[in-house]
C-alpha cells in the first residue's frame, strides 16, 4: 500500500492508504470528483451493479480486494465527512458470507500428499501456515489440527505486517473459540518484503530437519511446494494444498 493525498480543490483534507489492487486508484478518483462537484456519495462509487449483485454469494478468494476497498471508501468518508452506511452494511454483508463459506469448507479436500504416491509410518505432526492466506481457522482445526493431535508446539504460524494490522483482531477473535491466541504457537511477525512469510516459514521447516513426520504446508505457491518438496526428508509425509 501507499499513502495518497486527499485533496479538493486545492486544499488538504488528509490522506489514506491507497489498497494494492487495480481498482483503487478509479475508485480513488471517482469519489474525489463526485465529492467535488457535490453529487450523491453512494456504495455506486465503488461497485456497479452487477457487481452488488455478485457480491451477495461467496466470490473466490473472500471477496479480498472487495473488502480492502469498501474500507478505502469508508476511510474516505471519514476524511471528508460524507455518509457510508450503505457501504458499511454491504461489508457486514460479505463478512457474513464468507463466514457461512468458510464454516463449510473442508480444507482437507484439498491436501494432497506431494513427495510420494503413499505414506509411510510417522510419529509426528507438524503444521506451517501462512495464516493470512489461510484464515479459515475452524477448518484448519476441524480438519488438521484435532484429528491429527498437533501439538501447539509443533504449529508454526507466519503473518505479513500489514495483514497483522488488518486482520489480527479477526484472527485472535476467531482462535478465542478454540482457546487459543496467536501466542499460542510459534508465531511469526515477519517484515516487510515480498513472500516473506513463506519463506520464513521454509527456513523454520529448513531448520527443524524433520524425520518420520506428518507435515501439512499451507500455501498455493507453486515455487515454494517445490522447495518444500526439495529440502523434506523422504521418510515424511509432505501435504500441500492444490488448486
Amino acid at each position: 500500500m501507499n499513502k495518497q493525498k486527499v485533496s479538493i480543490e486545492y486544499k488538504y483534507r488528509g490522506s489514506v492508504e491507497l489498497p494494492d489492487n487495480k481498482n483503487a486508484k478509479d475508485i480513488f478518483f471517482r469519489t474525489k470528483q463526485a465529492y467535488a462537484n457535490h453529487e450523491k456519495m453512494s456504495i455506486k462509487l465503488v461497485f456497479s451493479k452487477s457487481k452488488l449483485q455478485k457480491l451477495k454469494s461467496y466470490q473466490k478468494g473472500g471477496s479480498e480486494d472487495e473488502l480492502q476497498n469498501l474500507d478505502f471508501y469508508i476511510e474516505l468518508g471519514e476524511i471528508l465527512n460524507f455518509n457510508t452506511k450503505d457501504a458499511q452494511k454491504i461489508k457486514q454483508s460479505i463478512l457474513l458470507t464468507n463466514d457461512y463459506a468458510h464454516s463449510k469448507f473442508n480444507i482437507t479436500k484439498r491436501l494432497k500428499l506431494i513427495n510420494k504416491k503413499k505414506e509411510s509410518k510417522t510419529d509426528k505432526n507438524y503444521l506451517f501456515w501462512d495464516i493470512e492466506n489461510f484464515s479459515t481457522i475452524s477448518s484448519i482445526f476441524n480438519h488438521i489440527i484435532e484429528p491429527y493431535e498437533i501439538d501447539d508446539s509443533c504449529i508454526y504460524l507466519a503473518a505479513n505486517p500489514d495483514s497483522l494490522y488488518l486482520k489480527r483482531a479477526e484472527w485472535e477473535a476467531n482462535l478465542y473459540d478454540y482457546g487459543k491466541t496467536l501466542n499460542s504457537f510459534n508465531f511469526i511477525k515477519c517484515e516487510h518484503g515480498k513472500d516473506v512469510a513463506d519463506d520464513v516459514l521454509l527456513e523454520k521447516f529448513t531448520k527443524l530437519n524433520l524425520k518420520n513426520a506428518n507435515v501439512f504446508m499451507l500455501t498455493f505457491d507453486r515455487e515454494l511446494k517445490e522447495r518444500f518438496t526439495q529440502i523434506t526428508h523422504k521418510s515424511n509425509n509432505l501435504f500441500i494444498m492444490s488448486k
